[in-house]
C-alpha cells in the first residue's frame, strides 16, 4: 500500500496481517534501524509489547520480559527487535531476512509504531489499509461464489451423464450434450449463449460467466442444482429453459428487493415461452 508517497508492505503471517515497520520508519528517516531501536527501547513500548504478547502468545517468557521492563528507560538500556524476539519468544514482531526483508509487526503493534512516528501518517495508513482490506473481501466473496458455481456444475454434469448420455453416443456427441446444457443455463440467465457473448465482446478476456456479478453467480449455482433435478425428471429442454428462466428472474428480483449490491444487478431478458436453445 502507498501511504504519503511511501510504499508500506504487509503480509499475511500465521493468519494475521503483519505490516513492515521498516517501511513506516522511512517516513521519519532512511536510518530505519535506528528509528525502530529507539522506539522499542522506550519503557511505554516495552510495556505495550509485553501486554500484547501476554494476551496473544501462550509461550511468551514473562520472566525475561520483567527484566526488560525494569531496565527500560535507563540511559544504558539497549534493545532491538531481534534481541526482543530471541529472549522473550515474542510473535508480535518478526524479522524477515534478505534484501526485501525487514522488521514486520502485527497490525496492532504496527499502528502503535506509526503513532510514535507520526499521528498523521498513522491516520493515512489506517485509511489505506482499510480500503485495501475491503477490496480483498470483495474479491474473496466473488471467488467463493465462483467456486460454488463450479461445484454445482460438477453435480449438474453428473446428472447429465446419468440421464442424458447413453452408450451409443460418440465422444463428440457427449461433449455437445455438456456444452448444450451449459448454454441452456446461459440463455436462461443471461439471454444469450457463450458463443453469442463472445461475438458481442471480441476484446473481452474470459467467458460470459467470468464477467457475471456476484448475484448472477449465486443464481447460476441454484439454476445448476435445479436443472439437475429437472434432468432427473426427464423434462425436455424446451420445458426446462422456461422454468429455469422464470426461476432466474424471480431470484434476481428477490435480491434486488433486498438491496444486495444494486449497482451490479443486471437486467435479465425474458425467455419466450417454448423457446429452445439453438
Amino acid at each position: 500500500m502507498i501511504v504519503k508517497g511511501i510504499e508500506v508492505r504487509y503480509d499475511r503471517i500465521n493468519r494475521s496481517d503483519y505490516i513492515s515497520l521498516t517501511d513506516i520508519a522511512r517516513f521519519k528517516s532512511q536510518e530505519t534501524g535506528k528509528i525502530i531501536d529507539n522506539w522499542i527501547r522506550n519503557r511505554v513500548t516495552v510495556e505495550y509489547l509485553g501486554l500484547w504478547e501476554v494476551l496473544n502468545n501462550p509461550d511468551f517468557k514473562l520472566l525475561r520480559f520483567e527484566e526488560f521492563r525494569k531496565e527500560a528507560g535507563l540511559n544504558d538500556f539497549l534493545l532491538s527487535p531481534k534481541r526482543w524476539i530471541e529472549l522473550t519468544g515474542a510473535i508480535g514482531i518478526i524479522a524477515k531476512p534478505g534484501r526485501y526483508g525487514g522488521t514486520y509487526a502485527h497490525m496492532d503493534i504496527a499502528f502503535e509504531f506509526a503513532s510514535w512516528v507520526s499521528l498523521e501518517f498513522k491516520m493515512y495508513m489506517i485509511r489505506e489499509f482499510q480500503r485495501l482490506k475491503a477490496e480483498e473481501q470483495k474479491t474473496l466473496e466473488w471467488t467463493a461464489k465462483r467456486e460454488l458455481a463450479k461445484v454445482n456444475y460438477r453435480i449438474h454434469t453428473d446428472a447429465i451423464k446419468e440421464h442424458l448420455i447413453v452408450p451409443e453416443l460418440t465422444p463428440k456427441q457427449i461433449s455437445f450434450v455438456y456444452a448444450s446444457e451449459a448454454d441452456l443455463l446461459n440463455v436462461a440467465l443471461f439471454g444469450k449463449t457463450a458463443g453469442e457473448w463472445r461475438d458481442e465482446n471480441p476484446n473481452e478476456k474470459g467467458n460470459i460467466r467470468d464477467h457475471a456479478s456476484v448475484e448472477q453467480l449465486l443464481v447460476l449455482a441454484n439454476l445448476e442444482s435445479y436443472n439437475a433435478i429437472l434432468i432427473e425428471q426427464e423434462r425436455p429442454q424446451s420445458e426446462r429453459i422456461v422454468l429455469l428462466n422464470k426461476t432466474a428472474r424471480k431470484q434476481l428480483e428477490t435480491l434486488l428487493k433486498a438491496q444486495i449490491d444494486r449497482s451490479k444487478m443486471l437486467a435479465l431478458p425474458k425467455c419466450p415461452e417454448g423457446k429452445e436453445e439453438r
